[in-house]
């Protein structure tokens, strides 16, 4: 077979087409992977323990890095892994933080100011006003040093700290700080005020 100037000429852009594009999903990559592993990761809403603010199947993005400069807060929806069994993701708000003596009464989640030995109950406006927190397992409990006491917003079917206890800063995956799915209830996230 004899190639003529022409067919050199094809086949050389096609050639210079292919290393274009594997040059393309090369740095793709490098760019992505350790957002990916690092920095950012999806997550989707597996069943109704955080309704009315994440449904089923709503997609996420949880933030991995902030909290190795900064400390969890009192309000943060994080994903964390189940104590229980690492191997499963759950979705649930920080409610107590380490050293606090939480009590749940009258339907509510109430703290122990150790400076005057008061309780102050919080006030949690992202609760649909119908939502009560029953005390189940736990009626008080001191948060250990580096963990953290969770509960999903929709109290009545939740299984979060009132069962298995606090989390461990260990088991947190991060915070999430974005839904990108359905379309129509796209927003960015961030702690309430308390």
């Amino acid at each position: 077979m004899i190639f003529t100037p022409d067919f050199k000429v094809r086949w050389r852009a096609r050639w210079l087409s292919f290393l274009e594009i594997v040059k393309i999903v090369i740095i793709s990559a490098a760019i992505v992977i350790p957002i990916r592993l690092f920095i950012v990761c999806p997550f989707y809403v597996q069943g109704a323990s955080m309704e009315p603010n994440f449904y089923d199947k709503e997609y996420l993005l949880v933030d991995e890095i902030s909290y190795r400069f900064r400390e969890p807060q009192r309000g943060d929806v994080v994903v964390f892994r189940y104590p229980e069994d690492p191997r499963e993701y759950f979705i649930k708000r920080i409610i107590g933080l380490p050293g606090e003596t939480l009590k749940i009464e009258n339907g509510g989640v109430y703290v122990l100011d150790k400076s005057n030995n008061s309780w102050t109950k919080l006030s949690e406006s992202y609760l649909s006003s119908s939502n009560e927190t029953s005390a189940f397992e736990t009626k008080q409990i001191t948060v250990g040093p580096d963990e953290f006491f969770v509960l999903g917003d929709n109290r009545e079917h939740s299984r979060d700290s009132r069962y298995f206890g606090p989390v461990n800063r260990r088991y947190l995956i991060g915070r999430v700080i974005f839904r990108g799915f359905p379309l129509k209830r796209l927003q960015f996230f961030k702690a309430p005020t308390y």
